[in-house]
């Protein structure tokens, strides 16, 4: 069964079971804050072809990664998560079946945080197109921003980068590497189904009572993060080779050099970068554990160098992706 064999009202009609039947029907959603909180919105767009295909991403993963990247948002923000609405263009020739299994990844995802889907839009398009909206709340105290850096900060980052990109290679050219099954659905499934740091928000919170933290999301990737929050804290960075033990796991599987540029620019890794106070910096990693680093340092010398040993790499944004370069 096609979209356009059932239209724009049968489509709906299958969708709004994935939304409350108290906020949906009306020309807009009416949601309340807790007193004193502030709104955060934040807006993605996944275009089929530039952010997934049927190559790489089954229609449930499709879902679960554009809820993904705006729940990531949302938490480089400080933000919790309270609703969403989902733009949609679709073709006529689309399956009904792929839209609801798509549904489906987002439903599941935004379940883990008691998150609705409160709305949305639907229409005709030559090119599927999906927009996410997400809205959260924050007490002010508590508001993240990238531009808040300060010399003699360390920088943390909550998880390993360029594993996303490594599972995107497989699953673009499956002979690309001799890894085992094991390695290879682990580096899969960090691409199909990355998993926003929300979790991480709570600690966050208790270090913001008497600490300023500064971050962002690596959605761009790890070296993208720290260039541009040190642009906008109008400082630099020294960051440790050393301390991405990625690289070397990922240079098991593929080329050292590329390799490492995947760590630092393959991005939709969805982890947090943060740069905070050096002993706040280590608690917190301790109780993140897992796969959490101090990879480096802010400084006052307004460019930020990858250490090496003895040798010294400056980093730019130029090398990381940017849309219409």
């Amino acid at each position: 069964m096609k979209v356009r064999d059932i239209g724009e009202q049968g489509l709906l009609k299958k969708l709004q079971r994935f939304c409350p039947d108290d906020i949906i029907g009306d020309d807009g959603a009416v949601l309340s804050l807790h007193n004193l909180q502030q709104l955060v919105v934040t807006t993605d767009v996944l275009v089929d072809g530039v952010h997934f295909s049927d190559t790489t991403t089954p229609p449930h993963s499709v879902g679960w990664r554009a809820i993904a990247a705006n729940l990531s948002d949302l938490a480089a923000m400080g933000a919790s998560p309270i609703g969403v609405t989902v733009g949609l263009a679709l073709t006529g020739d689309t399956s009904v079946e792929w839209v609801e299994l798509m549904y489906q990844g987002m439903s599941d995802l935004l379940k883990r945080y008691d998150t609705p889907i409160i709305g949305g839009d639907i229409c005709r398009s030559k090119v599927t197109t999906i927009s996410i909206t997400a809205l959260g709340q924050t007490y002010p105290n508590r508001v993240i921003k990238r531009s808040t850096a300060q010399p003699g900060q360390v920088i943390v980052t909550t998880g390993y980068h360029g594993m996303s990109r490594s599972g995107l290679e497989l699953l673009l050219n499956p002979n690309a590497a001799n890894i085992g099954s094991e390695e290879r659905s682990k580096l899969i499934y960090a691409h199909q189904y990355p998993q926003p740091r929300l979790d991480i928000l709570p600690h966050l919170w208790e270090i913001m009572e008497t600490d300023t933290i500064t971050g962002m999301d690596s959605s761009d990737g790890l070296g993208d993060a720290v260039l541009q929050m040190c642009k906008l804290s109008g400082l630099g960075a020294r960051i440790d080779m050393a301390t991405l033990p990625s690289v070397s796991k990922i240079s098991q599987c593929f080329h050292g050099d590329q390799a490492l540029n995947w760590v630092l620019y393959g991005g939709e890794d969805f982890e947090l970068v943060l740069c905070l106070a050096e002993e706040k910096g280590k608690t917190l990693v301790q109780t993140i554990g897992k796969e959490a680093r101090i990879i480096g340092k802010i400084v006052e010398e307004q460019s930020v160098i990858l250490v090496d040993g003895d040798q010294q790499y400056p980093l730019t944004l130029k090398q990381g992706f940017q849309h219409f370069s």
